[in-house]
């Protein structure tokens, strides 16, 4: 090599596309995201189309006839649909930071190598993945010891702790976290709180976005609890009321004869079904959608941890 030229770098041709192979990957990505938005458009379409519609054309992105009856019936729940909006928001925003709050200070716990009892909690957490007790011991806690029946702490409480999800978070403080940090703290005076909140908690967040995308969706799609611990109606989720409006109309639709005028038979035989099932389903799915952009860098940089090596 002569002075003064530039080095020449040679390609490894196992890290890098030709550009037939990049157009080819580029085709299958954009087809395996149009197998996730197509039938997220169909949803939203159906949503606004009639009974007759579907009825005669099935679902379809081109109905006969537009309609806003499914939008329009949830209207009429006037603010026990707010209501329960406000509850859903409530009990998924605050579960979740609360969740988040308790198991990534287990996981930081049970990361600490010098921690004496640190084989003893893992162990301990492992444990409760394999066993459990079943519904039954489980209602009769929360309602006879708990007294969490009817309140919005049955949200909260029961489901603190995810032994998945502690496990998850664990491994990524022992994995991406050198324990050098922990001693050069310690070193300075830093309690745990303090290497906690400064050091570890900066260095997590691709962990927090994720564990805390997978909680506050989970939280937010859950009826069931509702579904056995609340008599209030103050209490009630989005996703409990629209299951309870679903099964009220489809056993009305199936049991039409019991209206005792031909005015009632008819206002029953044309209550939406279809159109308000999707309807239901824009109004839960959109809000998730709107927050997922939010999580979308901190996945990123999740991924791209452990990438480079020094």
């Amino acid at each position: 090599m002569f002075p003064g030229s530039i080095p020449t770098v040679k390609k490894n041709r196992f890290n890098s596309l030709t550009p037939g192979w990049n157009a080819t990957f580029s085709v299958i990505l954009i087809l395996v995201s149009l197998f996730a938005l197509v039938p997220m458009a169909l949803v939203f379409v159906v949503s606004f189309s009639s009974e007759l519609s579907i009825s005669y054309n099935g679902f379809s992105f081109f109905p006969s006839e537009w309609t806003l009856a499914g939008y329009g019936y949830l209207g009429k729940m006037g603010d026990q649909v707010l209501n329960s909006y406000i509850v859903t928001i409530a009990h998924s925003v605050f579960g979740t930071l609360c969740c988040l709050a308790v198991m990534s200070l287990y996981a930081y716990v049970i990361a600490q190598r010098n921690f004496p009892a640190r084989r003893f909690f893992t162990w301990f957490l492992f444990f409760t993945m394999l066993f459990g007790g079943g519904m039954v011991p489980s209602y009769i806690l929360n309602v006879n010891v708990y007294h969490l029946r009817d309140t919005f702490w049955i949200f909260i409480v029961p489901s603190l702790v995810s032994a998945y999800h502690v496990i998850i978070l664990r491994t990524f403080i022992i994995s991406t976290i050198p324990e050098t940090l922990f001693e050069a703290g310690k070193i300075d005076g830093a309690g745990h709180f303090r290497i906690f909140f400064q050091i570890v908690l900066p260095l997590f967040k691709a962990g927090i976005a994720t564990i805390g995308l997978f909680q506050l969706v989970g939280r937010w799609n859950d009826w069931f609890t509702a579904y056995l611990y609340i008599d209030s109606s103050r209490l009630v989720p989005l996703q409990t009321l629209l299951q309870k409006i679903q099964n009220s109309i489809d056993f009305l639709k199936n049991n039409a004869e019991i209206a005792s005028t031909p005015e009632g038979l008819n206002m029953l035989r044309n209550l939406p079904t279809q159109n308000l099932r999707m309807a239901c389903t824009v109004i839960v799915v959109l809000p998730i959608l709107c927050a997922y952009p939010f999580f979308q860098r901190y996945f990123v940089s999740g991924l791209t941890i452990g990438s480079v090596k020094e």
